[in-house]
C-alpha cells in the first residue's frame, strides 16, 4: 500500500493531540458558527480543520486526526493529494467555467470517456455530468421514464440516494433526511432489501430477490416497472452488504421486465470496495451507474453514465445544469483516476480490508457488543447491538465514536437504527497508521463495552 509518508510536501502522517478536543480556537469559530449558520446543517467533529493531506486532517488547533471517514468516502486518493492539486492549478489558471451548454471544453469529453472505458460491461455507453450523487440519481430516473414510457420506481429498505425531493423520496431513513419536508414525489415503491444480519437465518440472496420482486409484480406490475435502483452495498443504510445472488436476480428480472436496473455508485464506486465498482463483484452490469464522490478527490463532481440507447432518448437539452461537469472538478477527476489507476488503489482497499477484518472480528470476538462486521476493501462496518440480542444500541455506537474523536481519531455512524459504526479510511493510509488507529478504536470499546 502506497505510505504517504514519502511524500515530502505532505501533512505529517501521525495522530497528535496538543490541546483537548474542541480545543480554544475551535471552540471559539462554534460561538461564531452559532450566529451565522443555520442549526439544520449539523456536523460530526466538535472540531474546525485549517489543513489536512494523506489520511490525516488538522484543526485550527494544530491537533492531527487520523481519518477514517474520507469525507464521507471522498478523499479516496488522500486529501490534498499533489497530482490532483496540481491539476487543479492547472486549470484554474486557465479557465474555471464556461457551462459546458455554452462553451464546451475537453476535459468533460474526456472524463466521460474514462467512465465509459471503467463502468461495468462493453456496451457502447453515454455520460451525463452533473454535481452531487443527488443530481445523478435524479437524473437516472428521469432518463429511464423517457426510455421506457414507464413511471414507477422500485427501491429498498434502509436505502439513501439524496436530499432533493425526489432522492428523498427514494430514500428510507426518515430522520434526519425526510421528516417534515414532504409531500414527495410519487410513483416510488419500496421493498425488502436482502440484509443477512436481519433476514430470516439462511434466507439466499436469490431468496431474499425473490421476496422483493413478488411484491413488485403483485403490487406494481412489472410493465409499469421503469426502474430497479439499489446500492450494491447500502451506504447511509449501514454498510449493508446484500447476500450473493439478490443483485443479479434483480438485473435479471429487470432484462426480462423491460425494466432498467440502476447501479447508484455514488459511495461505492471508485476503488472504495477493492474493485473500480461495487457491481463488479458479482459480475452484475447495470443498465445506469451513478458516481459521485470519489471521482474527484474532494471536488464536486457526479456522472450518470449507461448504455447509449437509454441516455440518447432523452432530448437535448433535457439533462444538463449550469455548474455540471465544471472544468475544474473535470480536471480533479482525471487526475484522481489517473491515481487510482497508477497505483492500484483497488488493490490498496484490498489490503485495507486484509487489515482491518481481523481487527474487527477480534473486537467482536472480545466484547460481545458486535453483532456483525461487514463490508468490502476499505467500506467496512461494525453494527452494534446489546450483548446476545440483534437489538440496535445506537447510544453505544455514538459514545464510541465520541471517544474516538477525543483521542484524535475520525469515526463515522450509520444504519437506519443509528447503531453502525462505519469505516471509509482514505485508500492512501500507511498501514502503521492505520494500526494506530485501530487501537484507538480498541480502546473506546474498552472504555465503552468492556469484555464480560
Amino acid at each position: 500500500m502506497t505510505d504517504v509518508l514519502a511524500r515530502t510536501d505532505a501533512v505529517t502522517q501521525e495522530r497528535r493531540l496538543v490541546t483537548e478536543v474542541p480545543g480554544p480556537r475551535s471552540r471559539e469559530l462554534a460561538a461564531r458558527r452559532a450566529g451565522a449558520v443555520t442549526s439544520a446543517v449539523g456536523s460530526v467533529l466538535p472540531v474546525y480543520v485549517e489543513r489536512a493531506g494523506g489520511a490525516v486532517v488538522v484543526d485550527v488547533d494544530g491537533n492531527s486526526f487520523i481519518d477514517l471517514g474520507s469525507g464521507i468516502a471522498v478523499t479516496s486518493v488522500g486529501h490534498a493529494a499533489p497530482e490532483v492539486v496540481a491539476a487543479v492549478q492547472a486549470q484554474v489558471a486557465a479557465f474555471t467555467h464556461t457551462c459546458f451548454m455554452v462553451g464546451p471544453y475537453e476535459g468533460y469529453v474526456a472524463v466521460s470517456e474514462e467512465l465509459a472505458r471503467l463502468t461495468p460491461g462493453d456496451h457502447e455507453k453515454r455520460t451525463a455530468l452533473f454535481n452531487s450523487g443527488a443530481e445523478a440519481v435524479e437524473n437516472a430516473v428521469k432518463v429511464a421514464r423517457v426510455a421506457t414510457r414507464r413511471s414507477a420506481v422500485v427501491v429498498f429498505d434502509h436505502a439513501y440516494h439524496g436530499r432533493t425531493n425526489l432522492t428523498m423520496a427514494l430514500t428510507a431513513k426518515n430522520m434526519p433526511y425526510k421528516n417534515g419536508f414532504g409531500p414527495f414525489a410519487g410513483e416510488v415503491y419500496r421493498v425488502p432489501m436482502s440484509y443477512p444480519f436481519r433476514d430470516e437465518p439462511g434466507m439466499t440472496g436469490e431468496q431474499a430477490a425473490a421476496r422483493a420482486l413478488a411484491l413488485v409484480e403483485t403490487q406494481v406490475g412489472g410493465e409499469n416497472v421503469a426502474a430497479v435502483l439499489i446500492e450494491p452495498i447500502q451506504g447511509e443504510g449501514g454498510f449493508v452488504v446484500p447476500a450473493p445472488g439478490f443483485l443479479p436476480a434483480l438485473a435479471d428480472w429487470c432484462a426480462r421486465s423491460g425494466a432498467v436496473f440502476i447501479a447508484d455508485e455514488v459511495q461505492t464506486g471508485f476503488c472504495r470496495t477493492g474493485a473500480w465498482f461495487a457491481a463488479e463483484h458479482e459480475g452484475v452490469v447495470p443498465d445506469l451507474v451513478t458516481t459521485a464522490k470519489g471521482m474527484a478527490g474532494g471536488l464536486p463532481l457526479a456522472g450518470l453514465t449507461g448504455r447509449a440507447e437509454l441516455l440518447d432518448a432523452v432530448h437535448t437539452g433535457g439533462l444538463g445544469g449550469t455548474y455540471g461537469g465544471n472544468p475544474v472538478a473535470c480536471a480533479a477527476a482525471l487526475a484522481t483516476i489517473a491515481t487510482m489507476r497508477e497505483q492500484d488503489l483497488a488493490g490498496a482497499a484490498r489490503a485495507i480490508e486484509a487489515a482491518m477484518l481481523p481487527r474487527l472480528r477480534a473486537l467482536q470476538e472480545r466484547t460481545g457488543v458486535i453483532g456483525d462486521v461487514r463490508g468490502r476493501g476499505a467500506m467496512l462496518a461494525a453494527e452494534i447491538v446489546r450483548p446476545g440480542t440483534t437489538e440496535p444500541d445506537a447510544g453505544l455506537t455514538a459514545a464510541i465514536s465520541k471517544a474516538c474523536h477525543a483521542e484524535g481519531v475520525i469515526t463515522l455512524t450509520a444504519g437506519t437504527f443509528g447503531n453502525v459504526l462505519r469505516f471509509l479510511p482514505p485508500l492512501v493510509i500507511g498501514q502503521e497508521l492505520l494500526a494506530d488507529a485501530l487501537d484507538v478504536l480498541d480502546a473506546a470499546f474498552a472504555a465503552h463495552a468492556p469484555a464480560g
